[in-house]
């Protein structure tokens, strides 16, 4: 009888060591597999995009969010403060719908003009446009004057999109649709903004569950955006540049991307 009591004292201990060390090995491997993750995305460079409507508004899917949550209430000409959401949320993943082709909700100024760099009040045409200067966002009889007609602000489809996978991006988003003509590729800069956003780009998936012209889902992991505009900022300068607002049909994501280009931006 004590032998038998003995016996399963033991393989009770046996037991509970077990499943102490499988528990051990899990934390173990998911606080690797977690290093990992946070090391993909230690990056030194950050692109810098723009973002409409048509990705993050108030009542847009997935998230639908509030009009509170993306600044919708105080969104105004030059606004530059960090969506509501975005910043209450740092370290949460969520996804993003990024339009349709003809339609796009991301992209990728690929130079700064000139007229950005002269306009002050810094030497830098983008932190220019980001705090913002005269012409570009602030105060005064025309504050948009500098906004019209900006070369190669590139849409970007599933292709484009495909390549920030592994990317840390800072956006500014704007309250209505950046509108774009092609041949040559300009954009028009106009308009109110909701302010700036920050993520990790984790994936890209094609939409299975819209429209046949959607563009894919991006799930991202919110970063702190004050941080991250402290990093180095530059522009997609390989973004693949589409012929119209039809060509090509780019919504499928390909296994295979080139690498992202990052040009400074100045």
């Amino acid at each position: 009888m004590n032998f038998l009591k003995k016996s399963r004292s033991l393989s009770a201990l046996f037991s509970l060591a077990l499943t102490f060390s499988l528990a051990s090995s899990c934390i173990e491997n998911e606080s690797t597999n977690d290093s990992e993750n946070e090391s993909r995305f230690n990056n030194s460079e950050i692109i810098f995009l723009l973002i409409d409507e048509s990705s993050i508004d108030n009542g847009n899917e997935p998230n639908n969010f509030s009009e509170i949550e993306v600044n919708d209430n105080i969104a105004e000409i030059g606004q530059r403060q960090i969506l509501k959401y975005f910043l209450e949320n740092t370290g949460r993943t969520i996804d993003l719908f990024t339009g349709q082709v003809g339609d796009e909700g991301w992209f990728a100024p690929k130079s700064i003009p000139s007229s950005w760099i002269n306009a002050g009040p810094t030497k830098n045409g983008l932190q220019n446009y980001l705090t913002p200067g005269p012409g570009l966002g602030a105060s005064g009889d025309d504050p948009e004057v500098l906004l019209d007609e900006i070369p190669n602000v590139t849409p970007l489809r599933a292709t484009g999109l495909k390549m920030l996978e592994g990317e840390t991006v800072y956006a500014l988003v704007y309250d209505s649709d950046i509108s774009i003509n092609y041949s040559p590729l300009v954009g028009n800069l106009q308009g109110s903004n909701l302010g700036i956003v920050a993520f990790d780009v984790l994936n890209v998936t094609r939409r299975m569950d819209g429209s046949t012209s959607d563009l894919p889902r991006v799930t991202v992991r919110i970063r702190n955006a004050t941080e991250v505009k402290n990093l180095n900022l530059g522009l997609f300068s390989n973004a693949p540049i589409p012929q119209s607002s039809s060509e090509p049909f780019d919504i499928n994501p390909p296994a295979t991307v080139p690498s992202v280009n990052i040009n400074p931006a100045e």
